[in-house]
């Protein structure tokens, strides 16, 4: 059931996208607001009990009603696990910046490139340079496709009913909305990174059967410790190496010039590595579901550099 439920989902947001999902934003927004006014005095333990207050009911109920589902008829516990993924994967929430961003680096306007990076990251008040648009650009998408459709099908396939989907959407939502807020944020932060442990290392593995496997590993085991966010780090460093370019290096943003170390082996990131990318990552993500039916078996469309790997043989 779950694989045929994901299956399904999958169809339907390619069929039907759901957009930005502004009007579930909207409610998530005004519910952690009222939770940090009625909570937030400063302290771990607010934190800790206005987590499990915004997001343990959501998993029970979700866990409860799946069940009750069943016990009436499968095929309607199919249904809501059918539904709550569509809600929960949010892959074409972000592609549409990754595909506009490539239609404008592929016809020469760096302008409108430069436009679209700034309203998928945050505005900067940054000229950003041909290279660094690009390379950002693929940072976000590799980031994005795992948080957005990799992360959400590993919970759901690892707990009962879509329990593990909400559970995943929620804790990232609540570590990105708290992770700011001192104390009050800290458990909300360590939650997520947690369900993020194995969730980057699974996506690793699949970027390195996709791309060039030996530059993958080494990239991940050697480079990942580094980046400020580890399990980000274990992102872009799979990805950098499975693709044969270098990512990450200190980029200047509003709070000024962010000193980021170097990811990935090969060349400076140019057009051609936005297709690899959306190969890789961004447009493929069935292939990333065979990846976690299978634990990373499967294949995938060769990086137009050939690999280095393949040279050194």
């Amino acid at each position: 059931m779950s694989a045929l439920a994901v299956i399904v989902s999958l169809l339907i947001a390619q069929w039907r996208p759901l957009g930005e999902r502004k009007a579930v934003a909207g409610v998530l927004g005004a519910w952690a607001a009222w939770l940090e006014r009625s909570f937030n005095a400063g302290e771990r333990h607010h934190g800790v009990v206005a987590w499990l207050v915004a997001v343990l009911p959501f998993v029970i109920a979700a866990v409860a009603l799946h069940y009750a589902l069943f016990a009436v008829s499968p095929v309607l516990a199919l249904a809501f696990n059918i539904g709550v993924l569509y809600l929960t994967l949010g892959f074409r929430q972000v592609s549409h910046y990754f595909t506009d961003l490539q239609v404008a680096v592929k016809a020469g306007d760096i302008d409108r490139a430069r436009v679209l990076l700034d309203e998928w990251r945050g505005a900067s008040g940054v000229v950003r340079s041909r290279e660094e648009v690009i390379r950002l650009a693929i940072e976000e998408a590799l980031l994005a496709s795992h948080r957005h459709v990799f992360g959400v099908l590993l919970w759901y396939l690892i707990l009962p009913g879509p329990a593990g989907a909400i559970l995943y959407r929620l804790a990232a939502y609540f570590a990105w909305r708290w992770g700011d807020l001192g104390a009050f944020g800290r458990f909300a932060n360590r939650v997520f990174y947690l369900l993020e442990w194995p969730a980057v290392r699974l996506t690793a593995a699949a970027f390195a059967v996709v791309g060039d496997f030996e530059d993958a590993v080494y990239c991940w085991r050697t480079q990942a410790r580094n980046w400020p966010d580890p399990n980000a780090g274990v992102i872009l460093a799979a990805g950098a190496g499975a693709m044969g370019v270098r990512l990450g290096m200190p980029v200047q943003e509003v709070e000024g010039m962010q000193p980021r170390p170097e990811l990935g082996v090969g060349d400076a990131a140019e057009g051609p590595f936005l297709d690899s990318a959306g190969r890789l990552g961004v447009r493929d993500h069935r292939r990333r579901h065979d990846g976690v039916r299978r634990c990373c078996g499967g294949g995938g469309a060769p990086h137009p550099v050939v690999t280095r790997a393949a040279a050194r043989c």
